[in-house]
Formats: structure tokens, C-alpha cells, sequence
């Protein structure tokens, strides 16, 4: 197996990941609204596997590769959660709304949130992005989309450097056979992992554009769209890890450490966001989302 059919590989898995997030749109075919409990249970889902593939199988593996004291994967840890952190901090210095964004009363998106009052107070940044983007693609504007997509970058990329660095064996003995390939049993758990993630990110992206009135397929292309950084992350961070095997603990660190604050400093906000009309807070829906997603992951401690 060559260079180049193994990047072709992980390009395609990484692909897989971006597609799923168009899943997250389909439901808009059959109906005009989907209820919040469901949306906080569909982030809860994605927020408890996210964390339990990143200790189950992330951490896990960067410990196994780890001799003695595992300083590069707790430095990969590190900077991985700095990395989401500092780029959170400098968009928070852009100002990608224009005068758009003051026509629906800056964060108020009554009708792009179904009719709820979002003051993003937890310092958030989904909610926004997604009526930005869905404006961006109502009106053409490939200025802002391109500068949308660099932002969407910084929080797909992680995502997809985690399907890439869980490929770092592909081809070696052990693994699952697909397609002529012996692809490792966490990359396949990984691929799986990030797609369930994508799903609900998909279907938060839909929910401004349907408000807008945008066909069923651009909602599904906008989708798509926004996890356009994960399959070229993917194929960066496998040739990283191949060229470099002793950094392989620190890919490994980088991966979990960013998806883990990803999922404390995003998701879980975006779910409490979404979840304010429910009892409780929606909070009660969130916890037995997570522990529904820590559940698909269980078998990753047995692998």
C-alpha cells in the first residue's frame, strides 16, 4: 500500500465526517421544526461521544505510545485546548456581521433559533456562525463565506486531525479489512464518532436557513460546507503522525485535549442555549443525551 492510496484513504474518511454533517439537514425535507428537547438531546448524544472517544480511545492510545512520564501527550492535551481557547479569543476581535448582524437586534435571533432569545452570555460563537453562514449563502456572498469557512475551520479542524492521528496504523496487522486496507479498530470508531458528531452541528446550521426560506438541498450543501476543514485535517495530521512517530503522543494529546474543550466551551453552552424553554433547563435531556453517547463508545475500552 503507497503513500499516496493511504492519504486517499483518510481523505475519504475525513469526507465521510463532512457528509454526515448534511444528515443533520434531512429532517427539514419531512418537516418545518424540530423541537428543542430533541436538538439538546442530539448535543448531549454528540458532547458524550466526543468526550468519552477522546478518553476511551485518544488519550488512551497516546498512553500506550507514551514512555515514562506521558509529558508529550499532556502537552498535546494542553495545547490542543490552548489552540481552541486563543482562536476563540481573536474572533472574538472579528466582526464578520457587518450591518446584518444589527438588523435582527445583534445576538437576538428570534427567528433563526425557533423563536428563542439567545444573548450568547457564555461567550458562544455557534449560534451566530450559523445565521451569519445561512445569510452568506442566502445572499451569494462568497466574500463572507470564504471568510466564514476560515472560521469554521478552527473548530472542524481538531475533528479532523482526530480522525487523522487515529489512522496513524493504517496498513499494519490487526486491523479491521475495508476495502483492501487494514484500518485500525480506533480509526473505525473514530470516523463513526465524528460523523454521529456532525449530525446535530448539521441540523443547527439548518435551523437559520430554514427560517430564511432556503431550498431543502442548499441547507444540506451549507451543512457540508461547514465541515469542509475535517477531511483535509485529517489527511494533515496522518502525515504528521507517519513522518514524525515519536510525536505520536502529542497527536494523540492535541486531538483529546481540543475536542474535549470543544465540547466544554461549545457544545454543552449551545445545548443549555437551545434548552432554555425546557424544565429544568433542558438539562435533565442533555445529562441522558451524554450518557446515551458515552454508551456507543463503551466498546472502545475493550478494544
Amino acid at each position: 500500500m503507497g503513500l499516496a492510496g493511504s492519504l486517499a484513504f483518510v481523505f475519504v474518511a475525513g469526507l465521510v465526517t463532512d457528509l454526515a454533517t448534511g444528515l443533520g439537514a434531512l429532517p427539514f425535507f419531512y418537516t418545518d421544526e424540530i423541537s428543542d428537547r430533541w436538538n439538546v438531546a442530539l448535543w448531549g448524544l454528540a458532547s458524550g461521544i466526543m468526550v468519552s472517544a477522546s478518553l476511551f480511545g485518544l488519550f488512551n492510545e497516546g498512553l500506550a505510545y507514551s514512555t515514562g512520564l506521558p509529558l508529550l501527550l499532556l502537552g498535546g492535551i494542553v495545547a490542543g485546548a490552548a489552540l481552541v481557547e486563543v482562536s476563540d479569543r481573536i474572533l472574538d476581535r472579528i466582526d464578520i456581521g457587518g450591518d446584518d448582524a444589527e438588523t435582527d437586534g445583534g445576538h437576538s435571533h428570534d427567528e433563526a433559533d425557533g423563536g428563542h432569545n439567545h444573548d450568547d452570555a457564555d461567550g458562544g460563537h455557534s449560534h451566530d456562525e450559523h445565521r451569519l453562514e445561512a445569510e452568506a449563502f442566502a445572499a451569494g456572498d462568497i466574500k463572507k463565506l470564504a471568510l466564514i469557512l476560515g472560521i469554521l475551520t478552527i473548530h472542524s479542524f481538531p475533528e479532523g486531525v482526530a480522525v487523522g492521528v487515529s489512522f496513524a496504523e493504517l496498513g499494519l496487522e490487526g486491523g479491521v479489512p475495508i476495502l483492501g486496507f487494514s484500518v485500525p479498530v480506533l480509526a473505525v470508531f473514530m470516523t463513526i464518532a465524528i460523523s454521529i458528531h456532525n449530525v446535530p452541528e448539521g441540523t443547527a446550521i439548518a435551523i437559520p436557513m430554514r427560517a430564511m426560506g432556503l431550498s431543502n438541498w442548499r441547507m444540506v450543501g451549507a451543512a457540508v460546507f461547514s465541515s469542509l476543514p475535517q477531511p483535509v485535517g485529517a489527511v494533515i495530521a496522518f502525515v504528521f503522525v507517519r513522518w514524525a512517530q515519536s510525536f505520536l503522543p502529542f497527536g494523540f494529546g492535541f486531538a483529546a485535549g481540543a475536542m474535549v474543550y470543544l465540547v466544554a466551551t461549545e457544545f454543552v453552552p449551545e445545548a443549555l442555549e437551545t434548552g432554555t424553554d425546557l424544565p429544568g433547563g433542558g438539562r435533565r435531556v442533555l445529562v441522558v443525551g451524554f450518557a446515551a453517547g458515552v454508551a456507543v463508545m463503551l466498546p472502545l475500552l475493550f478494544v
